[in-house]
């Protein structure tokens, strides 16, 4: 089975990736690996300047260059694959992949995730709202929130951790089970 994850940034995603790992998913981050090119060529960790890389290889390649670049470090058995962010990705990973794919999208208020990135503090996670702002702009441009809209199934993360990681598990053993049904 084949997961595809979608999101804004702070909404959630690291939370759904834990509990898949928990059930033995295999997961990948297409933002590491945007993070990985992005090493390679010289480019700053910053928030702007890997969104800057980001954008300019989708310009240079087409808008699905992530989805082929993470296609060729897929393996074997349940995977996760965390942070599409438009629907020309999912189409390419459609393409390739098998019928088992979901996509499965995480929603969660504005306020929440901003206050969420804060916490996180990752290198390219924005501390002021501006940013913050900024950040869902771009992401919204290369075609977030149309596969979010796309989404097979939608987790709604506007309560407590607990509750959210009790969805997250509820979907996934759900989704497990429907595979392992015979035809």
């Amino acid at each position: 089975m084949i997961l595809i994850l979608v999101g804004m940034p702070g909404s959630g995603k690291d939370i759904f990736v834990q509990e898949a790992n928990r059930v033995g998913f295999n997961h990948i981050r297409m933002g590491d690996m945007v993070r990985l090119f992005a090493g390679e060529a010289g480019i700053g960790n910053d928030d702007r300047a890997i969104g800057g890389f980001a954008t300019g290889q989708r310009e240079e390649h087409g808008p699905d260059i992530w989805a082929k670049r993470t296609l060729e470090r897929l393996s074997d058995g349940n995977i996760l694959i965390d942070g599409s962010r438009s629907l020309a990705e999912i189409q390419r990973f459609k393409s390739v992949l098998d019928d088992d794919l979901k996509v499965i999208g995480i929603d969660a208020p504005t306020e929440m995730r901003f206050q969420r990135l804060v916490a996180r503090g990752r290198e390219d996670d924005p501390s002021a709202l501006e940013d913050f702002q900024a950040r869902d702009q771009r992401e919204l441009s290369w075609g977030l929130g149309e596969a979010l809209e796309n989404a097979d199934i939608t987790i709604s993360n506007n309560g407590t951790l607990e509750e959210f990681r009790d969805k997250c598990q509820s979907m996934i053993k759900s989704k497990l089970g429907e595979h392992r049904k015979p035809l």
